[in-house]
C-alpha cells in the first residue's frame, strides 16, 4: 500500500467468467462501491462498473477486468482511494490507520510501546502494543484510553487491574 492511498477493500478472489471479483470491505462507507466510483489498485485507476452484495462482501465489475485470468491477477490486492477522499469523522473519532505506529504512554508518563495493529473484537477494538513487558493488548474503552493526540502521535492510557502482565 502507498502512504497516499487508503485501503477500502481487498480482493479475495475472482467471482465470474466476466472478470468480476469478490472483495472484503474495509470501510464503514459502503457507498464507496457504487457504480462509477473510482478506486485504485497498485496506483492504477479503475472504475466500478457494477456492484452487488453477497454475504457481506462486494461483488465488483471493474473497468478493464474482463476475464477470470485478469481478475485472478487482482487476488489479494487492495482497493484504495486517495487520502484526500477520506470522509471527515465526528469530533473525537479517528481512522484505524491513524493509530498505527502511535506511541502508548500511561497517565504516569511511562512509555509502553507503539501500536502495531488493531484487533476488532465486536464490542471494542484492541490495540496490540509490543513492549519490553511482552505483547500488550489494550482495550479501546473509555476506562482505559484517556486521550488520543493525533498531532503528537500519542495515546494515553490508564492502567487498570489485570491490564499489564
Amino acid at each position: 500500500m502507498d502512504l497516499h492511498f487508503i485501503a477500502i477493500g481487498q480482493v479475495v478472489a475472482p467471482y465470474s467468467i466476466r472478470g468480476e471479483v469478490k472483495a472484503e470491505v474495509l470501510t464503514d462507507f459502503p457507498e464507496r462501491f457504487l457504480p462509477e466510483q473510482e478506486l485504485y489498485v497498485n496506483q492504477e485507476k479503475l472504475t466500478i462498473e457494477d456492484c452487488r452484495w453477497h454475504r457481506g462482501r462486494a461483488i465488483l465489475k471493474l473497468s478493464g477486468i474482463d476475464s477470470v485470468e485478469s481478475a485472478e491477477k487482482l487476488r489479494g490486492l487492495f482497493l484504495e482511494i486517495p487520502r484526500s477522499q477520506l470522509h471527515p469523522l465526528p469530533e473525537g473519532e479517528c481512522y484505524q490507520f491513524q493509530l498505527l505506529g502511535m506511541e502508548v504512554w500511561t497517565t504516569d508518563e511511562e512509555f509502553l510501546g507503539q501500536i502495531s495493529r488493531i484487533l476488532p473484537t465486536g464490542s471494542n477494538d484492541v490495540y496490540v502494543v509490543p513492549s519490553e513487558k511482552g505483547e500488550l493488548l489494550i482495550p479501546a474503552i473509555e476506562d482505559v484510553v484517556k486521550m488520543i493526540d493525533l498531532e503528537k502521535g500519542r495515546v494515553t492510557i490508564e492502567i487498570i487491574e489485570g491490564l499489564l502482565p
